[in-house]
């Protein structure tokens, strides 16, 4: 089921990013077999049904090991892709990186994803999420004035900027080789990631539109008409009413007169417009306001925590959230219409599937056994 029905890839165990990567592909119908050591290491975060580790076979190998090296360049053999979120030169060091996969496997796409990339001064330097999106200008422009920038989550380095966009570049490398009959290295960087998510940033800085201090400008929170508001119940909404149309919507629905909040064209006026707004949507829940703008263009709606957004009426009946053996996770996306996604399955044990891919390469029960009893195996 899904695009990537009968695609191969070969993940080296890793975090985040490396694991959304490989977990988008799965979702898309591709055949992962994640290799993990033969014994586990507490530099990877496992729990179980992680939803970073759903709909694919889980190994464990001493790659270290000379066997172990040979049978992870036999599973890169007859697979597709390979994706590892080491730093550079691990892969290389371990005899299995680009030259020596491509030697086994020229069609090979061979994504790597690193936070500096696999060059440049930084590349060999520790980071995380907060300080590739640091230094590619993704984090400062974020929070409000006058205080400190805020750490979006990790979803601008990781998962944006880093796992999704590792996916595809691995997807561009597999167009490409349907023409090419080549397969060739996907070096994704974070820090890279997270500077093309600003490309419409610096669209708006280069004609003068995003030119004030952070939290001030048009979609920072700085305008009144693109923030969100407290109710009273505590809760919050989210008013989006950029356009003019917009903005007049959402003054019928909050009972406002125009004549009162004619300053919002007016970046001087938008602390006072915003004095005015919040305090009407303080007067009532945000349950009743999402109501009460229902079948009008004024851009408010709730804003949900994680748990509710599972269960409003639009995300349920787009399917955007399903339960995999018990634990609620975001469905796979995008949607296809020839070529449907099935739904995800349960994250198998650590290295459990061990014997059954190896049996698929032709190793007999035997071997296998020895190769457990050797420590080359899990």
């Amino acid at each position: 089921m899904g695009p990537l029905a009968g695609i191969r890839v070969v993940e080296l165990v890793g975090l985040a990013p490396a694991p959304f990567a490989a977990t988008i592909l799965a979702d898309l119908g591709a055949d992962v077999v994640r290799i993990d050591r033969a014994k586990p290491g507490f530099d990877v975060i496992s729990f179980p049904n992680d939803p970073l580790t759903r709909s694919r076979r889980w190994i464990g190998l001493d790659t270290k090991s000379p066997r172990g090296k040979e049978l992870a360049l036999r599973l890169i053999e007859s697979a597709d892709v390979l994706i590892e979120g080491f730093r550079p030169g691990v892969t290389e060091r371990l005899g299995l990186g680009p030259a020596d996969c491509h030697a086994r496997n020229p069609r090979l796409i061979y994504g790597r994803i690193t936070g500096w990339g696999q060059d440049g001064p930084l590349a060999t330097a520790a980071g995380h999420d907060i300080n590739y999106i640091g230094l590619a200008g993704a984090l400062e422009p974020i929070g409000r004035a006058g205080e400190r920038p805020v750490p979006p989550l990790n979803l601008l380095g990781d998962f944006g900027g880093g796992g999704l966009l590792l996916a595809m570049g691995i997807l561009a490398a597999l167009v490409e080789r349907a023409s090419s009959g080549t397969g060739q290295v996907v070096d994704a960087s974070m820090v890279d990631g997270a500077a093309l998510l600003t490309t419409a940033l610096h669209g708006l800085q280069n004609i003068g539109l995003w030119s004030r201090p952070r939290g001030e400008n048009l979609l920072d929170g700085g305008a009144p008409f693109y923030d969100t508001y407290e109710t009273a119940d505590g809760r919050f909404v989210a008013v989006g009413a950029i356009e003019e149309r917009f903005w007049a919507d959402l003054i019928k629905v909050l009972e406002l007169d125009p004549d009162d909040v004619a300053g919002r064209v007016d970046p001087t006026q938008w602390p006072a417009v915003r004095e005015k707004l919040a305090a009407v949507i303080r007067t009532r829940t945000r349950d009743e306001w999402e109501k009460l703008a229902e079948g009008t263009d004024a851009c408010l709606t709730p804003v949900l925590t994680p748990t509710e957004a599972r269960s409003h009426p639009h995300n349920v009946a787009r399917k955007t959230f399903v339960d995999v053996d018990g634990a609620p996770q975001p469905a796979p996306a995008p949607k296809f219409d020839r070529t449907p996604t099935d739904s995800p399955t349960a994250p198998h044990e650590p290295r459990s599937d061990t014997a059954d891919v190896l049996a698929e390469l032709g190793l007999s029960a035997t071997e296998i056994e020895a190769l457990r009893t050797d420590g080359v195996v899990a």
